[in-house]
């Protein structure tokens, strides 16, 4: 286990310099498309439907150069596919407000060129933040309807999370001694600025992460400041860019997490735990300066008996830290999963599993599959709706990867 996830943390920019032969160009992807039959668990009459669902199916192309002198050149091009036909503005599923998959589009998956030698990884594009690659690999039902992501890595801005995947970013992997491995980005968020009075916002983000036996362990950090010069993703949610004296001008939020992961034999585990923060209060008006504040944490095991694995996972997240002083409370949710994977071959498998959301009464989290969520939303201030839901979800599928 603790390869696999070293391998996630260090991010696909390296791939392309272990899996191919000089100067060639590999094509590579996954299609992941499973049947659901999805409950919305509404308080008020929930519906139960069945939808034909994409997760995370990618498409994509990566490179490499030798330059001599121990420098080569690598790039990735990769890009959704909408597996079931659908399409959506949605990243990922959201099958319990009744969503479809993402349309397939080329480069919106991790797509970027660098440089790689001795002194590590440097690379320019679009790519997953070091804070969400530290624990992604620990997540036995990532990339489909059961992703933790439901629960974790929510930000309090609307317009963006920290559990993502940026667009112009300029980030750095280190090598790997001792077992030990490196990353920062940069988020470059002001490049649509046309006034000198607009804020510039930005985001930076970092792991550590160590890979040695039967260990894995990591810990990141990503702050967003958040401006006025608005591309999409560092902008104040609470008005059109890019119009000057937006609310959250000059206000920023935090988060760290901590992940940890054994392999004893058969056995697999896994353990996550997230904090955030932010002073989004002083500009709202809000008692308490941090507002969106919580606290999440996430369990996982996975136990593989011959061709099939039985996994089990639980995930929680904590009331926001500032709005009980509006006179709301009980804003966290929790989330169990239960499966199991057939191996058909190393490249096949199928796979079963159900699981199941609850709100607290004022918590308005789904079934995202690794979308965005809601925890803005789900503030007074932001005017939440369908608080209270417990959807739920049985899944059959089927994952190829080539």
């Amino acid at each position: 286990m603790n390869k696999k996830l070293l391998a996630v943390a260090i991010a696909a920019a390296l791939a392309p310099v272990a899996a191919m032969a000089d100067g060639n160009v590999t094509v590579y992807g996954q299609m992941n498309v499973s049947v659901d039959s999805v409950d919305t668990g509404r308080t008020a009459g929930g519906v139960r439907t069945t939808q034909i669902n994409d997760n995370t199916s990618r498409l994509g192309f990566k490179g490499t150069e030798s330059l001599g002198n121990g420098l080569t050149t690598v790039w990735q091009i990769e890009g959704s596919v909408a597996g079931d036909g659908a399409a959506s503005t949605v990243s990922g599923q959201t099958a319990a407000t009744g969503g479809a998959s993402t349309a397939g589009t080329i480069g919106t998956r991790n797509t970027f060129v660098g440089l790689t030698g001795g002194f590590g990884t440097a690379i320019l594009g679009r790519h997953d933040t070091p804070y969400k690659l530290s624990t992604r690999g620990l997540d036995v039902f990532a990339d489909g309807i059961a992703d933790n992501r439901s629960l974790m890595g929510q930000s309090g801005n609307g317009a963006t999370t920290f559990d993502g995947r940026q667009s112009n970013v300029i980030a750095y992997i280190s090598p790997t001694v001792s077992g030990v491995t490196g990353a920062i980005g940069y988020v470059a968020g002001a490049e649509n600025a046309t006034l000198p009075a607009q804020t510039k916002g930005d985001a930076w983000s970092a792991m550590v992460n160590y890979g040695n036996g039967p260990v894995y362990a990591s810990l990141a950090y990503e702050k967003h400041n958040v401006g006025t010069a608005c591309t999409g993703t560092l902008g104040d949610p609470t008005a059109a860019c890019p119009a000057a004296g937006f609310v959250l001008d000059g206000a920023n939020e935090s988060a760290w997490k901590l992940g940890l992961g054994y392999t004893m034999d058969a056995l697999k585990i896994g353990f996550a735990y997230e904090k955030t923060s932010d002073n989004f209060g002083t500009k709202l008006g809000a008692p308490d300066s941090n507002i969106f504040g919580h606290h999440s944490y996430y369990l996982s095991g996975a136990y593989t008996m011959g061709a099939n694995v039985l996994k089990l996972a639980y995930t929680k997240t904590g009331d926001l830290n500032g709005v009980a002083s509006l006179g709301h409370s009980a804003t966290g949710a929790k989330q169990w999963t239960l499966g199991v994977d057939h191996n058909m071959s190393k490249r096949t498998a199928v796979y079963a599993l159900y699981s199941k959301l609850s709100n607290d009464t004022n918590g308005i989290y789904g079934l995202t599959g690794g979308s965005n969520g809601g925890v803005a939303a789900s503030s007074p201030i932001f005017g939440g709706v369908g608080v209270n839901q417990a959807p739920s979800v049985f899944s059959l599928g089927m994952r190829h990867s080539f």
